[in-house]
């Protein structure tokens, strides 16, 4: 998972970044909410970790535009070293989901984050396959089927695939997919994802025909359609 840090003081941003990388996710700290909030406009960020106080736009600030525009999935922890029960209340009517007092004991901390993550991402949790539509994923093994049929990929064509799936109808940005499956953060200008989204859309036969499009966002990245699903919701709305 890909997880964002808002903390000014650098010791305890340290800290919690080592806690989130060592328990496998990929992570980006900042001390400048304005910073963080033109990231969130053009990147997509599994989860965010905030203080109250930041460089020129604070925690709340980050929080309210996130929920404003739609981002109710995404969990959201704040860690700071105000204890009092004030704050906690506040941040829980804010819209935050679950509060931490700094300095944090690191395990602690690593189990809260882990049972957000598989709260708001369930699909990507826990599971040794999954199916989707006449898509089968197994996990163990990082092998997918279609129609009953084994599809010959590679490790980095598995983990596109399997993100994509796991992500229906989410916009995936260039960065995030980078992060997620090269494991790295996005430095530079490249077509290695385009040309590997390119290759998957072949080798699945992502279209109409198997129920799902894999449609490229301007300026931002990818979004997997189930087509069936997006057909429902337009008959349903019709129907009212």
């Amino acid at each position: 998972m890909r997880i964002a840090i808002l903390q000014r003081d650098p010791v305890q941003g340290k800290m919690l970044e080592k806690i989130i990388v060592q328990a496998g996710h990929s992570c980006m700290l900042y001390d400048d909410g304005l910073a963080l909030s033109k990231v969130l406009a053009r990147s997509t960020i599994d989860m965010l970790v905030l203080d109250w106080h930041a460089l020129r736009l604070s925690g709340t600030d980050v929080l309210k535009a996130v929920r404003s525009v739609g981002g109710e999935r995404m969990p959201v922890v704040f860690a700071s070293k105000d204890n009092s029960e004030e704050s906690v209340v506040r941040a829980f009517m804010l819209g935050a989901d679950d509060y931490v007092t700094l300095p944090t004991r690191h395990a602690e901390f690593r189990e809260r984050i882990s049972a957000l993550l598989r709260r708001a991402y369930p699909e990507r949790y826990g599971k040794d396959s999954f199916d989707v539509g006449h898509y089968h994923f197994d996990t163990r093994r990082q092998l997918v089927t279609l129609r009953g049929t084994p599809v010959q990929l590679s490790g980095t064509q598995y983990r596109l695939a399997s993100l994509f799936f796991s992500n229906i109808g989410r916009v995936l940005s260039r960065d995030h997919i980078f992060a997620m499956v090269w494991g790295r953060e996005f430095r530079e200008v490249t077509r290695t994802i385009d040309s590997h989204v390119s290759r998957l859309r072949l080798l699945l036969q992502i279209d109409p025909h198997n129920d799902f499009r894999l449609q490229p966002v301007y300026k931002s990245g990818y979004r997997l359609l189930h087509l069936r699903s997006e057909e429902a919701v337009a008959q349903h709305a019709e129907a009212a």
